[in-house]
């Protein structure tokens, strides 16, 4: 009876068939490619919670090009430098597009010119640059050295065969500038490889080593929105500090199942992320997606933070005098999301997640359990003995005003349905972002976006310290913090395939930070309570892919920073900025 049941399950799990799964890096231009692409309805694209697969991008890459093979009767919505960018982006994925040609059944041949603008398709040698080589079959293995593959795209090191693919590059940069009227470099090395293994299984791995100089660097990365750092060695004018992120997943033909540590992006936005943002370093997790329909999709992750709270009863004397083991308190992120898809460009996301702390709790392992209602379970109406949860929503709509993105998010740490009717018991704990986006209007290739950020005072904060929505004592979500509110806009051209330029800015006020005695007063303090700090940005970014993964950068930013003083009148510091790097891999 045994041997039955085995041979029914699997025949049942051989007939599901597999892609396998590599996460790409969240600061892929690609995301940006193919966010306009379905900003203009050619495409639909479902990427609310970041990074997503290659195998996925390769399939709306696929999408675009049989979208640009045809010719309606109103032409191409592609314009000639999305078509060249299309071709661009088709060498770099065609790993993943010959594994899902070969998943499906399907031969293709992907060439890089298109008979999109009513012009034949250039059929030269296989061997000529303007044309990528077809796919290789399943059973044909490649060694690629210092030299372009077989799709046309320079590699360090590629190989493949019918079980083992492997891709590795080099992490090298340079940057130099000028802060404050003084000099300021940054150079970075290390390396970046993924690859896949059988018909299921993807793995990535990157490294990156880092070293800063200068008088005015910015050890402690609080309010800006770079990714905060930790810091391995420090010297006067100099810091040093490592970045490492991997990923082991799982695929089948409806869900995804990993094993990683990497940033995580939650919802849309040019300025910053309510809800996962890449503030915080990166930090270990478990994540499933399920995609049983077009119209459904539900995401899970559970997430090993780094408190930062010592625990003093864990740590103990070491041999070595005033060398103590240190033992830090254990802290834990658990959230779900269901998206919804009732209609062509329409996404509706609704999402939970709680802050835990001191041991792993099991019912925050089951990914689809009412978290709220499990700290009830786990708590016994104890406030002192529960996790710090939250609850947010996010919608997107894409190209239903012709070329436009409309976005926004709501995000909810605390909420009392009396404090809204009743300000003497107000408790309303929000943050909102909302935004909006056109491109090709009225010139082609350009986009603009403008968006508003409020967060009211306590978002974020709790006052178990372990429950923080925090890791590595940087924010989780939105890098301004609470009690903030932030109106960004910018305007991006790209000039040709891989050049681009944007000229942004935003304006923040920032008010004074609350203390921990302050969290339960009622009713809360109003919106920007205290004494303010205003900041007014105007930057430039002038930035060409050269090649594949080879940048050339130019950076300008003027900062006003105006604060408040005793007598309520400010005082103002102006601060510029510049700065050119060259670097090779994905920043």
């Amino acid at each position: 009876m045994i041997k039955k049941i085995l041979a029914v399950s699997w025949i049942l799990f051989s007939t599901i068939s597999f892609s396998q799964n590599v996460y790409e890096p969240i600061h892929s231009d690609v995301y940006v490619f193919l966010d306009l692409m379905a900003q203009k309805g050619i495409i639909q694209f479902h990427d609310e919670i970041r990074p997503v697969s290659r195998a996925y991008i390769a399939q709306k890459l696929l999408e675009l090009k049989e979208a640009g093979n045809r010719k309606p009767a109103s032409g191409s919505k592609l314009t000639g430098l999305e078509i060249e960018e299309l071709e661009f982006y088709l060498k770099d994925f065609g790993m993943e597009i010959t594994n899902l040609n070969k998943n499906s059944g399907d031969v293709v041949k992907v060439v890089s010119s298109f008979d999109i603008l009513n012009k034949p398709v250039n059929k030269q040698p296989a061997g000529n640059s303007d044309i990528m080589r077809s796919f290789i079959p399943a059973d044909t293995a490649f060694t690629t050295i210092l030299s372009k593959d077989q799709f046309d795209r320079f590699r360090l090191f590629s190989y493949g065969d019918s079980l083992f693919q492997l891709n590795a590059s080099p992490v090298l940069g340079y940057e130099l500038g000028s802060k404050d009227g003084a000099k300021y470099s940054h150079r970075w090395d290390g390396l970046y490889m993924y690859g896949y293994l059988s018909d299921n299984i993807g793995f990535s791995f990157r490294f990156q080593d880092n070293s800063e100089d200068g008088t005015t660097i910015d050890p402690a990365k609080i309010f800006t929105p770079a990714t905060g750092v930790v810091i391995s060695k420090r010297d006067l004018n100099n810091i040093q500090y490592s970045e490492i992120n991997a990923n082991l997943a799982y695929n089948w033909s409806w869900g995804d199942l990993s094993i990683g540590k990497d940033f995580l992006n939650w919802g849309y936005g040019q300025s910053g992320l309510l809800v996962l943002s890449d503030k915080a370093p990166s930090f270990p997790f478990i994540r499933l997606d399920i995609h049983p329909v077009s119209w459904l999709r539900f995401n899970y992750i559970h997430a090993w933070l780094n408190s930062g709270v010592i625990d003093s009863s864990a740590s103990y004397s070491t041999l070595v005098p005033g060398e103590d083991r240190i033992i830090f308190r254990s802290k834990y992120l658990a959230s779900h999301t269901i998206t919804l898809t009732p209609s062509y460009g329409l996404d509706i996301s609704l999402g939970e997640s709680i802050v835990y702390s001191d041991k792993l709790e099991l019912c925050y392992l089951f990914p689809i359990m009412f978290f709220r209602s499990a700290e009830a379970f786990l708590t016994q109406g104890n406030d002192g003995a529960g996790g710090n949860s939250q609850f947010f929503l996010g919608v997107s709509s894409r190209d239903q005003i012709k070329n436009t993105h409309l976005y926004g998010t709501l995000f909810i740490d605390e909420i009392t349905l009396e404090g809204l009717f009743n300000p003497l018991t107000q408790r309303n704990q929000i943050g909102f972002t909302l935004g909006g986006s056109v491109t090709d209007l009225p010139l082609d290739n350009s986009t603009f976006t403008l968006e508003y950020t409020k967060i009211y005072p306590y978002v974020y904060n709790n006052y178990i310290q372990t429950q923080v929505y925090q890791s590595s004592g940087y924010l989780l979500g939105d890098w301004i913090g609470d009690n903030a509110d932030l109106i960004y806009a910018s305007l991006n051209y790209r000039f040709i395939r891989g050049l681009q330029a944007t000229v942004w800015g935003q304006y923040i006020r920032k008010g004074a930070e609350e203390t921990v005695a302050q969290d339960g007063i009622q009713p809360q303090p109003p919106f920007l309570f205290g004494l303010r700090t205003h900041y007014a940005y105007l930057g430039a970014e002038l930035k060409y892919e050269i090649t594949h993964e080879l940048f050339a950068r130019f950076q300008y930013q003027t900062t006003k920073v105006s604060t408040q003083q005793p007598d309520l009148s400010f005082s103002s510091d102006r601060l510029n900025e510049f700065y050119v790097a060259l670097y090779y891999g994905i920043q």
